[in-house]
């Protein structure tokens, strides 16, 4: 069984769109941890686009009576703004990733050559120390296990855009058999396996069918789309359901 951590980035968004407050990424971070949900994700990017770096203090304080049964996950580029706020707001979970600080979206993980890992080794240690488990955002490549475990990562998230974008052709099986190969050499290592990125509720199957050791999704926009049509609580209970 993968937990379901909701990511709370879209309703940001969509707050953002306005001045009114509305929606409320805190009101929504309950409603998901009340329907099943197993922890929340936020992205503060640089820009505030979406998840502002004053929402993770607001979130922290709401899970503070789940945790650390259900986790708080913040991703980031690891620079010294993301120490700041994992510093401030100590989560169970950090997640980095490669995006230089105007990238749209995550759309690539960490290759670790020598230039990377020369960058999150030390980031990784110093958010090891604040007791995160640091999880390192990865594409399908098993020869990168290695690496992530070198620097000292506790875990990977393989990164799931490309398969659910062939999914949609029905060509998804080859890059569904380097995702599990990746799996399996991360698991094998030791390492935590965790993956995201336009997942839903009709490719996830197949990915816990290949996967069936996944231990966390993190989930957002698919599931805000399927919300606006089913409704926010009901749509998280059937992810938490599809990863169960």
């Amino acid at each position: 069984m993968a937990r379901l951590s909701v990511n709370l980035n879209k309703i940001a968004l969509l707050r953002n769109s306005r001045h009114t407050g509305v929606p409320d990424p805190v009101r929504f971070g309950r409603l998901a941890l009340e329907s099943g949900a197993q922890g929340l994700t936020v992205h503060p990017r640089p820009d505030e686009r979406h998840i502002r770096t004053a929402d993770v203090p607001l979130l922290a304080e709401l899970m503070r009576p789940y945790r650390p049964a259900m986790e708080f996950n913040i991703e980031g580029y690891p620079d010294d703004r993301l120490m700041d706020i994992l510093r401030d707001n100590r989560p169970e979970q950090a997640t980095l990733v490669p995006d230089a600080p105007g990238a749209f979206t995550s759309e690539e993980g960490w290759k670790l050559d020598p230039a990377q890992a020369a960058l999150v080794t030390p980031a990784i240690a110093a958010m090891k120390a604040l007791a995160c488990r640091v999880i390192l955002f990865i594409d399908p490549e098993p020869d990168v296990i290695p690496r992530a475990v070198a620097a000292g990562a506790d875990g990977v998230e393989i990164y799931t855009g490309a398969y659910a974008a062939a999914f949609h052709h029905g060509r998804h099986h080859p890059i569904l058999q380097h995702i599990a190969a990746t799996a399996s050499r991360a698991r094998d290592a030791g390492l935590v396996v965790n993956a995201g990125h336009d997942l839903n509720l009709h490719n996830i199957p197949p990915l816990m069918r290949a996967v069936p050791f996944l231990a966390e999704a993190s989930i957002g926009h698919e599931l805000t789309a399927d919300a606006l049509e089913n409704g926010f609580a009901a749509t998280v209970a059937a992810y938490a359901k599809a990863l169960g």
